[in-house]
Parts: C-alpha cells; structure tokens; sequence
C-alpha cells in the first residue's frame, strides 16, 4: 500500500512553516488520543502513526529537504522507524503539556505492553431462579446450590506443586515481551508483544499442582443463602457482591447475579403491581348485589357487588396487589365478573322467572 504524503498526512501545504507543522501535530495528536477513540482505537493508533512519522520527518529541515526531494523510497532517507527514533514528536508532545508522551507512544508502538500480572479479576456469573408468584410478592429466604471457580485448596491458588518455585520464561528471559523487528524501505520497525510462551507473566510451572493441574482454581458446588425481596418480577437481577469465580492468581472474586422468573399462576395474572382473577357470580347476586369471598395473594378478602352488575364488570380491592420494589404500598387486585346464566330449571324456578318477567318493562 502505497504511504500517504507527509503533508497531507498533517494537513499542511507544502511550503508550511515550522510553527505551522507544529501546530497541525499538536491537533492530530489531540484528536487521536486514546481517551477520545475508544471505540475506533485500532484505526487512531495507525493515524497516529502516520501523523507521528510525517512530524519527525517534516519538523527535521534535513529530512524534509530530502523528502522534498526524493520522496518516501529516497536514497538515504535517514529515518529509522525506531522506537527511539521519534525525538522531535516525543519532545514536541511534552511542550503542548499533554505529558505522559512516553505512555501513549507505548501504547502504539510497543504492542504487547508489559509484563502481563498473575492477579485478575474473577468473572461474574449467572444463576436463574425460579420461585412462585406468592413468593414473590412476600419475599422469601432460600439456599442455593451454584456451580463455582474457587481458589485451590491445595496450592492456595497459586497453581503450583507446594515446595517448588515459578521459573523465568527462557523466551522472555523473565521480561514478560519479546522483540519482533521489521525492515521497511523507510528502515528498521520494532514491537514489543506479550511472550507467547508465558503469556506475558515472564514465569513458566515446571511442576503445576496435581489437584488444579497448575491453574489455581478448581470447580465446586457453593451452598449461598439469598434473600429475595418483595416485589421482584421476571428478569428481575439480584446482584451478590464476591460470590461468583475467583481471579486467576487469587484475584478478585466477581460477582453472582441471581435473574429471577416466576412461575405463571394457576388463578392470578400480574400486571406491574396490579394482580387480576376472575370469579363467577350467578344472576340473582348480578341483580340484587351481594357480598362474597375472594382469594387474594393475602389470604381471603370481601368484595361488595352492586345491585345491577353487568357481566364484565370489574370490581377493585384496594392494596391486595403486589409490592412494589421501589417505594411503599402496594398494587390492587382487580375482580373481573362472569355472570353465569342457568342452563336447567326446575319448574318452580321456571314459574318464579316468568312471573318476574311479567313485572319488567320492555326496553
């Protein structure tokens, strides 16, 4: 692939003065900073590059002359691609005041970074729980069984055979990084990468921990009490702070996380903190009104049903829904009326209903 021009690499004109190249690397570098390209940090590590190796050329009055000149492929171009060839970008990052020149000159060039640290985080897992509709709307106490990653016992987590030592990488020689160079037309390029050997620890397990095989962690059933709060729903999380995998190297323990499903019950539907049943009523209580008993998440409630209920009709008891999560009281059970209509009379009821006929007003 063919290089890009230096002075458009920083936007320059080719008769740009020194203050003017100076300037235009002091935006580049801005722009392209890790901090402001997280989420494009491949792609701003190679502008950065090329914004770095125009400066060094273009701020040097005889490299520029010979790029002038010559272009990129000139004969004695001068231009080492080094990691301690950038005297001038380095310098000139350091009087901007953005400091630190050499840890994001790291960061690009010297990929790999350093030595790699035993210690890491644990992972976090999951866990699906599912309880009843009622035990969710009280809450409950319960012990649970969770596969997990825990420290060896035996090793205490170092993962290797008690009474014998880590060695120094012999790739690395104990440094965690080796050296890979490269020619280009434009001299000599170095990286620093993690040695694939040690996977940048810069010690090997000659004799690993026959109960882990070396890794310092081994698979147990945990027994973990949780307390499920009133009011949880489905995909409800409960977070249980240091209960999940042990780091690698004793690290920090992550986390459990409990996701709640409630089962579907036989009578009630929830809606939010609102819980909804429906209950049959027959045509005299319909007409005349009455006053019968409802199964609640609570226990048993009265429900007063108006003279001249239509089928359909929903009725409400306050506060018999479910709790909420987040603030106090609770939802509203809402009855939904079903008004069942005789199918076989006797012959007093059938005498009873057309006397009472005679009595109605047609509509």
């Amino acid at each position: 692939m063919a290089k890009r021009d230096y002075y458009k690499a920083l936007g320059v004109d080719r008769d740009a003065s020194q203050e003017e190249i100076k300037r235009a690397y002091r935006t580049q570098a801005k722009e392209l900073h890790p901090d402001k390209n997280l989420t494009t940090r491949k792609k701003a590590e190679e502008q950065f590059r090329r914004v770095a190796e125009a400066y060094e050329v273009l701020s040097d009055s005889e490299k520029r002359s010979r790029y002038d000149r010559y272009g990129h492929a000139g004969p004695d171009q001068g231009f080492n691609f080094d990691v301690n060839d950038f005297r001038h970008a380095r310098q000139a990052y350091a009087d901007f005041g953005f400091g630190g020149f050499d840890d994001i000159f790291d960061l690009f060039f010297r990929q790999g970074a350093t030595r790699g640290q035993q210690a890491r985080q644990g992972e976090d897992i999951e866990y699906k729980l599912r309880i009843s509709l009622e035990d969710a709307a009280s809450g409950t106490r319960m012990k649970i069984t969770v596969p997990r990653l825990v420290s060896c016992s035996y090793c205490n987590g170092d993962g290797i055979e008690p009474g014998t030592s880590r060695q120094a990488c012999p790739t690395c020689r104990g440094k965690g990084q080796v050296e890979y160079r490269q020619q280009s037309l434009l001299g000599s390029f170095m990286t620093l990468r993690s040695c694939p050997e040690c996977g940048g620890a810069g010690e090997i397990i000659k004799h690993p921990c026959k109960h882990c095989g070396g890794k310092g962690r081994v698979k147990e059933k945990s027994k973990i009490s949780i307390t499920v709060p009133a009011g949880v729903d489905n995909g409800s999380r409960l977070r249980l702070r240091s209960q999940g995998y042990v780091g690698p190297g004793n690290g920090q323990t992550g986390d459990l996380y409990i996701v709640i499903e409630v089962i579907p019950h036989a009578t009630f539907e929830r809606r939010g903190s609102d819980v909804f049943s429906k209950a049959r009523i027959h045509y005299g209580q319909a007409a005349l009104g009455a006053k019968i008993k409802i199964n609640t998440l609570w226990g048993e409630a009265a429900l007063t049903i108006p003279q001249g209920t239509q089928p359909g009709t929903t009725l409400s008891l306050p506060g018999k829904g479910m709790p909420s999560l987040h603030k106090k009281g609770k939802g509203n059970h809402y009855v939904i009326l079903q008004v069942v209509i005789p199918t076989h009379l006797n012959t007093s009821q059938r005498r009873a209903l057309r006397e009472f006929e005679k009595t109605l007003t047609p509509s």
